[in-house]
């Protein structure tokens, strides 16, 4: 059996947080949500469990990083093309998020980051199916 990815972040507002990620596509099990906590689909294999803060304070005993000043991951996702990367960046800047870095442009592989609501930093990426050319520097 293949093994499946979940991350779990913890969010202020979750109706904010879910409209955000379904302004950029995202679509979330209903299975796994309540007022607590969503299932956000990244693929057949990778969810992220967006938890109201209060609730993923019962998981842990450690404190919640502030987001505003700290980097907690970055979590990041492909797209199928340069363009899509830009028009998710657009998306998430236009639905609540903020800008991170600049985009990066590598030939082989373009970059663009943002922030969401909740200041989790996410990373999207196109990247050449036939991969860096053998002398790239990475």
């Amino acid at each position: 059996m293949a093994r499946q990815l979940f991350v779990n972040l913890p969010v202020r507002n979750l109706d904010t947080t879910v409209e955000f990620f379904t302004a950029l596509g995202f679509s979330f099990n209903p299975d796994f949500t309540d007022e607590n906590a969503t299932c956000m689909i990244v693929n057949d294999g990778a969810y992220v469990m967006l938890l109201v803060e209060s609730y993923f304070k019962t998981f842990t005993s450690k404190s919640v990083a502030p987001t505003a000043d700290a980097a907690e991951v970055i979590m990041s996702f492909s797209l199928e093309s340069r363009e899509a990367v830009d028009a998710v960046i657009r998306t998430a800047l236009t639905s609540g998020g903020k800008a991170s870095e600049e985009a990066q442009d590598y030939g082989f592989m373009y970059t663009h980051s943002f922030q969401d609501p909740d200041g989790h930093l996410w990373e999207v990426f196109w990247m050449d199916p036939a991969g860096p050319p053998k002398d790239a520097a990475l």
